[in-house]
């Protein structure tokens, strides 16, 4: 098997993908630890959450704040099911590699194993199972949340209130965290297809996908939004 695959993949395959690969983990290790003078989206939005658990203390009834939370859940339900229906095509897909090879390559045209096909889609199904991951994850914990966010008792001048605050604030923060990352993997994911089309193509999609991500979280009109108080 893996003579197989030195004889089918070539040096710039192997570099395409450490790209790729480098550029997942690097974005998100940027994004989640950026810069003093340069914050990121997810940073900004981290102070928002711990002011919004703040404001709740003193917000009766907390009707408004037990809807937002059911519709961050329901984010994370809808991309949990999204992503497991991505993952089953991605498998289908790789279980029929000669029809795909036929399709890329042309009928009657020589083209390559099936295992050529099975090991590009497989790192695409492995950042899709990485984000289901995080994205059950990430419902669990706004579920946490809720909880916590139920338990803060009604009193502001109780002195289990504003701990409890922080507490929630601090779950709903770590739940956004595995959401993020969840969507930075969908992002790659499909990134990750464009090596179908060769090694150039995984490059030039992987450098593209790179700037889409790190524009949104560092030179976006949203972020200068939040900046502005």
């Amino acid at each position: 098997m893996l003579t197989l695959l030195q004889s089918t993949f070539t040096p710039l395959d192997l570099m395409a993908l450490g790209f790729l690969l480098m550029a997942w983990a690097g974005s998100g290790w940027l994004i989640e630890n950026p810069p003093a003078k340069r914050t990121s989206v997810t940073v900004l939005m981290r102070a928002y959450r711990h002011d919004w658990m703040v404001e709740m203390l003193t917000r009766q009834p907390r009707i408004f704040d037990a809807a937002i939370l059911d519709s961050l859940r329901q984010g994370t339900t809808f991309m949990t099911s999204a992503a497991i229906i991505a993952v089953g095509g991605v498998l289908a897909l790789a279980g029929n590699a000669e029809r795909l090879d036929s399709i890329v390559m042309g009928v009657g045209i020589q083209g390559h194993p099936a295992v050529f096909w099975q090991v590009k889609l497989g790192v695409v199904a492995l950042l899709l199972t990485y984000a289901v991951f995080k994205f059950i994850w990430s419902n669990r914990l706004f579920g946490y949340c809720a909880v916590v966010m139920a338990s803060v008792p009604n009193d502001v001048e109780d002195p289990r209130a504003l701990p409890r605050a922080n507490k929630a604030a601090e779950i709903n923060i770590r739940a956004a965290l595995n959401f993020n990352r969840g969507l930075r993997s969908v992002y790659f994911a499909f990134t990750a297809l464009a090596w179908v089309l060769g090694p150039w193509g995984l490059l030039i999609a992987t450098a593209v996908t790179l700037r889409a991500v790190l524009s949104r979280e560092f030179a976006s009109t949203s972020r200068g939004v939040l900046l502005d108080e």
